[in-house]
């Protein structure tokens, strides 16, 4: 194979304009709104999924913590749809650019912090110092806690990042592997198709995994903010 090992992650263009908006937008046309009584199996099953994921990811909060329901949803939508479309054949996945996931973490990161510092301003500033912390200590204890909060949003988007590109990258070297055993040995081939099929089943997994972990982290953010 001639192409370039990182040729899928770069940004398509049409006439020199880049196609990143209506790839981002193209999902919400897989989630379609149901004006009848009785609904179709497929918006019925998103139906399901839906009330299954908010009630368990929103339970723990309180009724500030749950006006982001729709926010939170709306987000693991989006994700896992991109995730998925993304192993099509010829896709691009907006997930594996960090600026995009960066994009959608420091906002909502810093939209839970500020809410944590504007409803519960002593247990936020209380979580900078553990109590019955040393006194000589307090100052290295305030600067690691202030670090590892501006942290969060990065690993958020690193976490996302590394896995979905891993994945593809994976896809993509036993994908080659295969067609260059076909001509040398069938029986090789045989078995990194296998190989093939069984990763491509585990990124389908990985891809609707990491949209969840993605979301609760956020989630777990805001519960500890409110």
């Amino acid at each position: 194979m001639n192409e370039n090992l990182f040729t899928s992650f770069i940004t398509p263009m049409i006439l020199g304009l880049p196609l990143v908006t209506l790839i981002v937008l193209f999902p919400s046309l897989l989630f379609p709104t149901s004006n009848r009584l009785v609904s179709n199996r497929f918006v019925t099953l998103q139906q399901w999924m839906l009330q299954l994921v908010s009630k368990q990811m929103m339970s723990i909060h309180n009724s500030k913590g749950q006006t982001w329901t729709l926010m939170l949803m709306s987000l693991i939508l989006f994700i896992g749809s991109t995730n998925l479309l993304g192993l099509l054949p010829h896709s691009f996945t907006p997930t594996t650019q960090l600026s995009m996931n960066l994009g959608m973490a420091i906002p909502l990161w810093a939209g839970a912090v500020i809410t944590g510092f504007r409803n519960k301003t002593k247990a936020s500033l209380a979580h900078f110092l553990p109590q019955g912390t040393p006194t000589p200590l307090i100052p290295m204890l305030v600067i690691i806690e202030t670090i590892s909060l501006f942290i969060q949003p990065m690993a958020l988007a690193v976490r996302l990042t590394a896995n979905i590109t891993a994945g593809h990258l994976l896809i993509h070297l036993i994908g080659g592997a295969t067609l260059a055993l076909m001509s040398i040995s069938t029986t090789t081939a045989l078995i990194t198709f296998t190989i093939l099929i069984l990763l491509t089943i585990l990124e389908f997994a990985v891809a609707m995994i990491q949209a969840y972990v993605f979301t609760l982290l956020v989630s777990l953010y805001l519960h500890d903010n409110t």
